[in-house]
């Protein structure tokens, strides 16, 4: 039997930057977001994803990312009974809910940490952290040292070799799991994770619920180190992300093609993206804009699970500075779509339908059609079925003959439903400038 995230496509939400809530954490009232953002499942339905990766959620001090509570909602979005709602909302939309989990660190107003700091050596949380060492202290003014994520001491390292911490995470899941009935993880610096720890991890969530997913986010690496059946179901494919665009600037498909084989084996299980709240918009990665129509194509029929980064679907564009990830995470409300929309939109749309509508794109084989620097074509497929995809980057429309590699004798493209004849097992296309194709093949 087949598992949710399998025909899974993800809307991506970073609730801080899309509601505009305050940089930091002063610790007022709570301001209840939730009901603003439940206001975009409809949207998010019509886009055709049936999935969303919100977060982080949990209170922080500042980005979210540097918890204080992992069992409360940051009181800048709401409240723990506003964003049961918001699960709860989406689970009659047929949407599934995938929250972050950021256990590689916490932040330094986290109960342990704030323990150590009152208490010292006598502090029974002194070895939840990694590196305590109470004989020098920290830049930050700390009374002792630790290791901390990337050399950021407002992000200390949690031991995830102390089995008290291992209990108190798993207890944390199992508490996100009884209280908003979420369905799945995305693991935060999964790339320096405790390879022991994420098989616990795999262990313990399997038996909290049925088909839970746990992503992570490794970004260099052999991805099949995480992806495995004792780890994790998925990782984030930041090597197409990186082919996807570069492959367009440079009119080079082949180096998205070369990705996609070296990738094969695991392909269909990593998350697939374009953008996301730590890279710039891909909007503004590409040199000619008209390549967002054959990138998302790319994106949604390619092995992988898909994911739209919110704004994504309308082209928007940013770029991170030295300081500052704002402007990859703007505020963006669901009243902006009607001038946001555009025809990108209404692609995304169509290649939602299309993917949900084909089990091709569920983890079917993939096979190199045509390839040549501006074209690319490829199959996937089903039972003994295929669908053709071809796009192309050029500036041009370009006439070519695609390899046929199943019986058939029609080919309807299903993003506008015009018939191409099967002739001597190859279809004669005409691909548009910076478009492509979706050929479903049929006898008759």
């Amino acid at each position: 039997m087949s598992k949710w995230y399998e025909k899974g496509v993800f809307y991506h939400m970073y609730p801080l930057g899309l509601t505009g809530a305050p940089k930091e954490n002063s610790g007022a009232d709570v301001t209840d977001r939730f009901e603003e953002m439940d206001q975009w499942i409809p949207h998010i339905r019509s886009l055709g994803c049936n999935a969303i990766y919100i977060g982080p959620l949990f209170e922080s001090s500042s980005h979210g990312y540097d918890t204080r509570d992992y069992r409360t909602v940051d009181r800048r979005l709401g409240t723990n009974e506003s964003f049961k709602n918001f699960v709860s909302l989406c689970h009659e939309s047929d949407i599934k809910v995938v929250v972050d989990g950021v256990f590689n660190h916490t932040g330094r107003e986290f109960f342990a940490f704030l323990d150590i700091a009152a208490n010292r050596e006598s502090s029974p949380y002194r070895d939840w952290y990694k590196g305590v060492n109470f004989g020098w202290n920290s830049p930050l003014g700390d009374s002792f040292g630790y290791e901390a994520w990337q050399g950021h001491y407002e992000l200390p390292c949690l031991n995830l070799w102390n089995p008290d911490v291992k209990q108190y995470l798993f207890d944390t899941i199992r508490f996100w799991v009884d209280t908003f009935d979420i369905d799945g993880i995305r693991l935060d610096c999964a790339n320096v994770l405790d390879f022991g720890f994420m098989k616990e991890l795999r262990s313990q969530t399997s038996a909290m619920k049925d088909d839970f997913w746990l992503m992570g986010e490794v970004i260099h690496g052999d991805y099949s180190r995480w992806v495995n059946d004792e780890m994790l179901h998925s990782v984030t494919n930041y090597e197409l992300h990186k082919s996807i665009y570069s492959g367009h600037n440079d009119h080079n498909y082949f180096e998205i093609a070369h990705n996609v084989r070296r990738l094969e084996a695991i392909g269909g299980r990593l998350y697939t993206f374009v953008d996301n709240h730590d890279e710039d918009r891909i909007a503004s990665k590409l040199n000619d804009p008209e390549h967002l129509y054959p990138v998302y194509t790319l994106l949604f029929t390619l092995p992988g699970i898909p994911s739209i980064y919110y704004g994504g679907e309308w082209g928007i564009e940013g770029r991170r500075t030295k300081t500052s990830d704002d402007a990859l995470r703007p505020r963006i409300t669901i009243a902006d779509e009607e001038k946001l929309h555009c025809g990108l939109t209404d692609l995304i749309a169509r290649l939602g339908t299309i993917h949900d509508e084909n089990p091709e794109f569920h983890g079917g084989r993939y096979q190199e059609l045509l390839l040549t620097n501006r074209q690319y074509a490829f199959a996937r497929f089903h039972q003994g079925h295929a669908v053709i995809t071809a796009v192309n980057n050029d500036g041009a429309d370009v006439s070519v003959a695609i390899p046929c590699p199943v019986s058939g004798t029609t080919a309807v493209n299903l993003l506008d439903g015009e018939e191409y004849p099967v002739t001597d097992q190859k279809i004669t296309v005409t691909l548009p400038a910076n478009r492509g194709v979706i050929l479903k093949i049929t006898e008759g």
